[in-house]
């Protein structure tokens, strides 16, 4: 199913920043934000915390037929949380647009906020009715 794909993905990219953010905020946060205070390190792991339960609530739900009415709450808040990570960085990364590692967190937000968003006002496809029913 293409929601399952989607599921996965998300969940994979929000996993591995979230683990990063968790175990290294202090190498990490500095790198991102130039002049960030060490003692600050809890905030990456607080930023973590809803990273980590984000990429869980996805990969539990990556079997469900999700879009439109499918998984609407799953959806919703997935969209949620891409749509404002993508317009607050979109503001940031235009005033820094030399930092890479700004353009490697926003570039797969904005693309999964825009598949959320898809999701979220399309629905499900053809061929993921057809798998959930057991037909392909």
């Amino acid at each position: 199913m293409i929601s399952s794909l989607i599921s996965r993905i998300s969940s994979a990219f929000l996993a591995l920043g979230g683990l990063l953010l968790l175990f290294g905020p202090d190498e990490i946060l500095p790198r991102v934000v130039p002049g960030f205070p060490a003692s600050a390190s809890w905030l990456g792991q607080l930023i973590a915390a809803g990273w980590l339960a984000l990429a869980v609530l996805n990969w539990v739900s990556r079997a469900s037929l999700l879009g439109g009415i499918y998984g609407r709450p799953v959806v919703l808040a997935k969209a949620l949380f891409y749509f404002i990570g993508a317009t607050t960085l979109s503001r940031v990364v235009s005033a820094n647009p030399q930092v890479l590692a700004l353009w490697v967190i926003t570039v797969p937000i904005m693309l999964l906020a825009g598949v959320y968003a898809w999701l979220l006002f399309r629905g499900p496809i053809g061929r993921d009715f057809a798998r959930a029913r057991g037909e392909q």
